[in-house]
């Protein structure tokens, strides 16, 4: 989903959370009047709520693409969310009585009755609106991750694209005739592979494409776009040195002071708990409280990294942890369940061997092995963190091919590292720690 079509919905809910306000304010009180006068003393405190609303949106994926992903889908969501941000805003109401004495309890049941249904329908109108401007795209090339990319635009009519001719397999009389079939197809977009991007005739062919106003994409960018990860396998170096910054001194400076911050202030929370955990993992196996082991940082630098002792002291057996790994302690299983395990890397982002986001660091013995996949040093020009974007858009790998999945989101971070996207990813990490992974 385009971020376009994203702040079209951001927006759209803002309006109908005012719009329901407003409607609930006049049925609790059933006069124009004094439903006015009401919203203007409602309204303050209700923003505040309502960005409560919008996290919890978020939180269930309302402004991803599987938000279009079908009526009861919807219906489901919406309910969840808005069950969810009810519950909040009653803990707000109730923690901070004086900031919200204006607002009687009533109405945010009211208000939470009249979002759902109108809510609802503002997104069935904007999902069928949405499905009819995606843009025609004409695809030449033929490799699995292109057919990867056409089978997802055409399950995904809200996908922002609508294939309107595929060539698998481009001749000299197709690339010829290329500019009369992009009329016929009524395209707005080309997508074609590095691989053919040195095809003489085909340069030309798209050079006569200029006046038709057609956009010509590499499929990488394509895929990234799609998928929000990187096409590895349709890669080569040039393109890592066009794309890939390894210095961003302003990010990295305002990043290093806020991982400190937060670290110090987590730490501060954390303190007993931590200490009881320590204890309890002391009492229930024989072994350290702290496990330490090496992980490969920055410039694939090797470092220690601490967590909490999850398995039985001196376990042997497989890299991956398997399912209902007999390894692991019966405390452990809670810990790892709650991620409560790894409270002791936070001495790791202060003392800044690790950043609060980043590509997860590995064991150095995985990592030795990973080395097999092409560009895996990449991963490595950036520090490592406690969460990553691999770690919130793809499953626990337990396997190589798994792990180069993942290896393609780490790309995806290290060429779109930012703030926002650090943001992102913190805040898809605090749902994840209360729900399951689903992709």
């Amino acid at each position: 989903m385009s971020k376009v079509k994203k702040l079209i919905l951001l927006i759209g809910d803002i309006v109908v959370l005012y719009v329901s306000l407003a409607i609930a304010l006049l049925i609790r009180y059933q006069n124009i009047a004094v439903a006015q006068e009401s919203f203007g003393n409602h309204v303050g405190p209700f923003s505040a709520i309502f960005a409560l609303w919008i996290l919890s949106f978020y939180w269930n994926d309302l402004y991803r693409p599987k938000a279009f992903g079908g009526t009861l889908w919807l219906m489901k969501a919406f309910a969840r969310a808005v069950f969810i941000a009810t519950l909040t805003s009653i803990a707000a109401l109730y923690l901070f009585p004086g900031f919200f004495v204006l607002t009687p309890r009533a109405n945010l049941f009211i208000l939470s009755a009249v979002f759902f249904f109108l809510a609802y329908f503002w997104r069935a109108a904007a999902s069928r609106a949405m499905a009819t401007g995606a843009l025609n795209v004409v695809i030449l090339g033929d490799s699995p991750l292109i057919e990867e990319a056409v089978r997802f635009i055409e399950h995904n009519p809200h996908a922002d694209y609508r294939v309107a001719r595929r060539i698998a397999r481009p001749n000299e009389r197709d690339i010829e005739a290329l500019p009369e079939l992009i009329r016929a197809a009524r395209a707005e977009v080309v997508v074609v592979p590095r691989h053919l991007v040195n095809n003489v005739s085909l340069l030309h062919a798209i050079y006569r494409l200029l006046p038709l106003e057609v956009s010509v994409i590499p499929f990488s960018d394509f895929y990234e776009t799609l998928f929000e990860k990187e096409p590895l396998k349709e890669l080569e170096e040039n393109w890592f040195i066009e794309n890939i910054s390894t210095r961003r001194p302003v990010y990295e400076s305002v990043k290093r002071g806020m991982d400190i911050a937060i670290a110090l202030a987590v730490s501060a929370v954390l303190a007993l708990p931590a200490l009881l955990i320590a204890l309890l993992v002391k009492l229930t196996s024989h072994g350290p409280m702290v496990y330490a082991q090496k992980r490969v940082g920055k410039n694939g630098a090797p470092f220690t990294l601490y967590k909490f002792r999850t398995m039985h002291h001196n376990a042997q057996g497989a890299l991956w942890t398997e399912t209902n790994d007999i390894r692991v302690t019966r405390l452990g299983n809670i810990l790892r369940f709650t991620h409560l395990d790894e409270i002791p890397q936070l001495w790791n982002i202060i003392k800044g061997d690790i950043a609060l986001v980043g590509p997860r660091p590995e064991r150095v013995e995985l990592a030795a092995q990973y080395e097999r996949f092409p560009y895996y040093e990449i991963r490595h020009v950036v520090k490592p963190g406690l969460t990553g974007w691999a770690q919130v858009s793809f499953r626990p790998s337990a396997s190589f091919e798994e792990a180069y999945e993942k290896l393609c989101y780490d790309i995806y971070y290290v060429k779109n590292r930012s703030l926002f996207l650090d943001l992102v990813i913190f805040l898809r990490t605090v749902k994840y720690l209360f729900t399951s992974y689903t992709k």
